[in-house]
Formats: C-alpha cells, sequence, structure tokens
C-alpha cells in the first residue's frame, strides 16, 4: 500500500508524500544554519582581554557635554575652547597667544570597545594611568576602564612631555567616576 497522493496542476505532478521529508529536510538544515550562525555579530576571538573590554561594550555612551567640566581650564596665556560635542565624545582646542597648539579630548569608549585593548600591554603611565603613544603627536590615556582621554599636537612646539603636563591637567579622578 502506498502512501503517496499525487495530482496535476499545470502538467506538473506532484508527489504528496515527498513534500514532508523536503520541509523536514529545509527546517533542520536552516535550524542547523541559524544556531551555528547566531553568535557571529556578538562574539569576539578570545585574545586575552580582560573583563573591562566587555564592560565599556555592554554599556551606552554618555552625553559628550557631560564631559566638559573635566577638561583643563585655559590659565597663563593658555586657553580651551570646546570645539565639538556628540554622543560619547568631547573636543577642545588648546591654543596660546591665538596660536593653535593642542587637541583635547575624551571619548567614552562605549561606542568602540575594542580601542580599550591598545591600553592593556602599556608599561607607561601617566596620573596612574596606562598610557599610549598614537603616532608622533598623539599621547593617550585609558582612565575607569572606559574613558580615553587624548591629546594631540596641532604644533612642532608641543612636545610629548607637553602632552604629559596636560593629560594630568584633566579632572582623571572626575573623569574615572562616570559611568
Amino acid at each position: 500500500m502506498s502512501h503517496s497522493l499525487s495530482f496535476h496542476k499545470w502538467g506538473t505532478m506532484i508527489k504528496i508524500n515527498y513534500f514532508p521529508k523536503l520541509v523536514w529536510a529545509v527546517v533542520l538544515s536552516l535550524s542547523v544554519l541559524v544556531s551555528g550562525c547566531g553568535d557571529l555579530t556578538t562574539s569576539t576571538p578570545d585574545t586575552g582581554t580582560t573583563g573591562a573590554v566587555q564592560q565599556v561594550a555592554d554599556a551606552q555612551p554618555l552625553p559628550g557635554g557631560q564631559f566638559n567640566r573635566y577638561f583643563p581650564r585655559g590659565a597663563d596665556g593658555y586657553s580651551v575652547t570646546f570645539r565639538q560635542e556628540k554622543e560619547g565624545f568631547a573636543q577642545a582646542q588648546l591654543s596660546r597667544g591665538g596660536d593653535a597648539l593642542a587637541l583635547l579630548s575624551i571619548n567614552d569608549l562605549a561606542n568602540n570597545p575594542s580601542a580599550a585593548r591598545k591600553f592593556q600591554e602599556s608599561t607607561q603611565r601617566i596620573g596612574g594611568y596606562p598610557a599610549v603613544t598614537q603616532g608622533r603627536n598623539t599621547t593617550a590615556l585609558l582612565v575607569g576602564d572606559r574613558f580615553q582621554v587624548k591629546v594631540q599636537s596641532s604644533s612642532e612646539s608641543f612636545t610629548p612631555s607637553d602632552r604629559e603636563v596636560w593629560l594630568q591637567n584633566f579632572n582623571l579622578s572626575g573623569i574615572a567616576q562616570l559611568r
């Protein structure tokens, strides 16, 4: 006794007994594909990173305007002029006598947790925080395992030691308390 049922539709014969097998094959194939690839968008390879990077990834970036009060203040002929604010970022220009010397910034790494990895192998510390030199003109700190505080020279006369002094002029302990 055959369990097949067939009918004609537009001149094509379809055997119904093959239909359930075909459906199950497609469903099983798709479930294997979906379950195997389901974590591709959220997982990263294990690179020996600390939990701090994961904590940053789970956070929402703070409004940029919230960072302004932690920037150094102008004094002794230096002026600090805020240039840009957006979610997770604020930037100011440091000038003296009308000459631009450096860009100062705070960046919430909740938008870019992989950027925190560059600080993990750092042996340099400024103000007690891990520091890195980026190229010839930039020095950055990782504060509170989440906030990158950066000084980028705009002038040849603004040296790495000047950048270090201005990094320490930020309210680093205040930034470390942000969440």
